[in-house]
């Protein structure tokens, strides 16, 4: 494997850690409406598990509501019971065309809870990128051992290959830190 194959698959890596993580903080309720916390949510539509996005419109209208509205106005019995059975502990209300999702207040509890998820996935995407950086080094170790680079050379690869992840390792931190402020501001 060529050395800039290993650079670009590793970065390439660890782009989808960082990205991954901001698609899951997104997930995470702050007391604030947005779309990004029902868009994924598996709905049985026709037998087939869809996104709830693929078959509706939704909106925030209001800072604390979020609306649905199904193309299909047979699918909105199964959004409603989707909604229900998710993790996000909202019960919908509906007019039988439109589903509305009142975003309550956290309370510090919950707050607190949510801050430890950040923290969970957080950790969990830090795994990931020090997985990518093992996978890098594992193969620029064998490419000194075939006499394709130098020792030095090995040497300033895995520096650069360990500011790479120090690098991500902050804009995780930074990700976490911006997502645990603002479930801490009431």
């Amino acid at each position: 494997m060529a050395i800039n194959e290993i650079f670009d698959s590793t970065e390439e890596k660890m782009m989808n850690a960082e990205e991954a993580m901001k698609n899951d903080l997104l997930a995470i309720r702050t007391g604030k409406a947005s779309t990004a916390l029902v868009e994924n949510i598996q709905v049985e539509y026709y037998g087939a598990m869809t996104r709830l996005r693929d078959i509706a419109g939704l909106a925030t209208p209001e800072a604390r509501l979020i609306t649905i509205q199904p193309w299909d106005q047979s699918a909105v019995k199964a959004v409603e019971k989707a909604i229900l059975a998710s993790p996000l502990g909202i019960s919908p209300v509906s007019d039988g065309k439109i589903i509305r999702l009142p975003i309550p207040p956290l309370s510090e509890e919950r707050r607190v809870a949510l801050t430890k998820q950040v923290k969970a996935r957080l950790e969990s995407a830090k795994v990931e990128l020090r997985n990518a950086r093992r996978d890098a080094n594992e193969a620029l170790k064998k490419a000194q051992k075939a006499s394709e680079i130098t020792e030095d050379e090995l040497k300033n690869h895995l520096d650069k290959i360990q500011k790479m992840t120090d690098s991500y390792t902050a804009n995780l931190d930074n990700l976490a830190a911006e997502k645990e402020k603002e479930l801490m501001t009431i």
